[in-house]
């Protein structure tokens, strides 16, 4: 009996990668790996009077590189044993992967908007208002969803003008974890290593001149990545 040529058996392992029951178990084992991940670690925290501002009366907007998404559950635990019962939202990209991210954060409570800066930017943009307009706390990274590494696009700055809602500037930092070859260089955070989460000072941007934020903003996030790897 002949064997399948194998580039025949790699576009079927293709297929069935791309299949949405395939997509659907993936995100639910990244969400909990994650979650296992980030309950593992001893974590520092810095800026813990910053992140209990999530527990207030206001939303914000929450962001940080995109390399920390999968270090980030950590943020959302420790916030909600702050005292944070306000529901969140992310945005996602339109992108299968980007959507298979999407899926892994909504196993661990936080809703999805989908859209991105280079597809559905408006869409996505739109969608963030109203979630911030019901009170709804919004996470985002600016360098995403391509890149370039550690550069913000104008949307969080938009978004926090056009809202008048607060950035808040988030970083973490794993001693164990692997490197993912990829724009972002990131990093899978492994168990049983440590951990520095650090919290900015709010960010506000004006409306008239958001613009201005944008620089403000990538300058908050480098910072509090700096921060957290001195924490190490």
């Amino acid at each position: 009996m002949a064997l399948p040529p194998l580039n025949a058996t790699a576009a079927n392992v293709k297929k069935f990668y791309q299949s949405a029951p395939a997509q659907a178990f993936i995100a639910w084992a990244a969400a909990r790996y994650l979650t296992l991940a980030a309950r593992t670690l001893r974590w520092r925290v810095e800026g813990e009077a910053n992140l209990r501002l999530m527990a207030g009366d206001t939303p914000l907007i929450v962001v940080f590189w995109h390399e920390c998404l999968p270090a980030m559950p950590i943020f959302w635990l420790r916030a909600k044993r702050l005292g944070m019962s306000r529901p969140a939202v992310v945005l996602a990209s339109q992108h299968r992967d980007g959507q298979l991210i999407g899926r892994a954060v909504q196993h661990m409570g936080i809703a999805l908007v989908s859209g991105s800066s280079s597809r559905g930017g408006a869409a996505g943009l739109r969608g963030l208002l109203k979630a911030l307009d019901n009170g709804m706390h919004v996470g985002l990274t600016p360098d995403g969803p391509r890149g370039p590494r550690r550069t913000a696009a104008p949307g969080a700055a938009q978004l926090a003008g056009l809202s008048g809602v607060q950035i808040l500037p988030c970083g973490a930092v794993t001693s164990r974890a692997k490197t993912l070859d990829s724009w972002d260089k990131m990093r899978l955070p492994l168990p049983f290593g440590r951990g520095a989460l650090v919290c900015g000072a709010p960010v506000s941007v004006s409306r008239e001149d958001w613009q201005a934020g944008v620089p403000a903003i990538a300058s908050a996030l480098n910072a509090v990545m700096a921060r957290a790897a001195e924490l190490l």
